[in-house]
């Protein structure tokens, strides 16, 4: 694990660890548990040493993970690997090496909706004017997968919130509680009037809940720290896949190389709403949004929703852009597949474009 239970990235997954004890009546005895392991060369020897303490499954949590966890896969090709937000598995050869995400982006739309809702209640009331309408949003680091989820939450705002724009600038951290504070503190001074994040603390909610600023959350529900500012929290649910994986080892049978599942399964949802938050109708929007996703007839990242320069990415391939180019495989039936594996695409998310409406600011 990259962290512990102070950070909500690893917090989750730990909550994830027990889910699978219980639904398989493991002992505390039968899973070693390793954490604050840092995306260097003490993850391999992290690897190796479950593996020669004879785990029959090992699991990493992290992004930079996984170079080592492959070679750790390499050596011990009877032991399974399982790595999650990677993508190397299915081109690695190994069989037992394998990737895993979830559908978070659906959830990260969700999570947009009721931050839509409050803006469309802050218009009304006059707090701010449509034309100043914007987000911010912290971000870790300028990856697909912080990318992937500012866009679906972004798009989830725009759905009910047209006028909405975001600005988004980043910490190069996957968990700072001082430098989200502080991320948060500089886009709310640049006119801000609401919040999100991709990052692991509670840092962002904090500055929040000081300067009186509404905030989306991520990973675990941030009401107790910002009880007057927090809205909801777009958060994972890793259980589904633990149990999975490890009933997988327990009755002999192949894990897939790639797996995600999103809300419809239980694999992401968000929080609690803030009833003292929240605006009026946002129940009953997300419930529209999420029946939406669950029976097909909405798609996250439809094309027709939003532009990239002022072209749909099917303009963008036709035109030769190389980024639409080398992801043309995604952008078919008027959607970008993200993290279809049922359509053969990796589980990790590969939606990296800019699309009009956000300012990533990565200086």
């Amino acid at each position: 694990m990259i962290g512990d239970e102070n950070e909500g990235y690893t917090e989750a997954h730990l909550k994830a660890v027990e889910e699978m004890k219980k639904n398989l009546g493991l002992s505390d005895d039968q899973v070693v548990i390793k954490t604050n392991i840092k995306e260097d060369e003490g993850c391999y020897d992290a690897a190796v040493d479950l593996a020669e303490q004879g785990c029959n499954i090992v699991i990493a949590n992290s992004f930079g993970h996984e170079s080592y966890i492959l070679q750790a896969a390499a050596d011990y090709p009877d032991v399974q690997f399982c790595h999650a937000t990677g993508y190397q598995a299915k081109s690695s050869g190994l069989s037992n090496m394998h990737n895993f995400f979830t559908r978070i982006y659906e959830s990260r739309y969700l999570s947009g909706v009721v931050a839509g809702m409050k803006l469309n209640e802050m218009i009304k009331n006059g707090e701010v004017s449509k034309d100043k309408c914007k987000i911010g949003y912290v971000g870790a680091f300028p990856y697909a997968e912080v990318i992937s989820g500012f866009t679906s939450f972004y798009l989830g705002v725009k759905s009910v919130c047209d006028s909405a724009t975001m600005e988004v600038k980043y910490t190069n951290s996957w968990a700072s509680f001082d430098l989200e504070k502080e991320c948060a503190e500089q886009l709310i001074a640049d006119g801000c009037v609401l919040i999100s994040q991709h990052a692991d603390t509670t840092g962002a909610p904090t500055a929040c809940e000081a300067k009186k600023v509404p905030c989306v959350g991520y990973n675990i529900d941030m009401i107790p720290t910002a009880p007057d500012a927090a809205l909801t929290s777009a958060t994972i649910n890793w259980g589904p896949y633990y149990t999975y994986a490890v009933q997988s080892v327990i009755d002999g049978t192949a894990i897939e190389t790639d797996w995600a599942k999103g809300v419809k399964d239980g694999a992401d949802a968000i929080t609690e709403l803030n009833d003292k938050t929240v605006a009026e109708g946002t129940k009953e929007a997300v419930e529209e949004a999420q029946k939406g996703i669950e029976d097909g007839t909405l798609h996250v990242f439809d094309t027709s929703k939003f532009t990239v320069g002022g072209k749909t990415l099917e303009e963008l391939v036709e035109s030769g852009d190389k980024d639409a180019t080398k992801l043309k495989d995604y952008i078919k039936d008027g959607y970008f597949h993200e993290s279809d594996v049922e359509s053969g695409m990796p589980s990790a998310p590969a939606f990296t474009f800019i699309i009009d409406g956000i300012n990533s600011i990565t200086k």
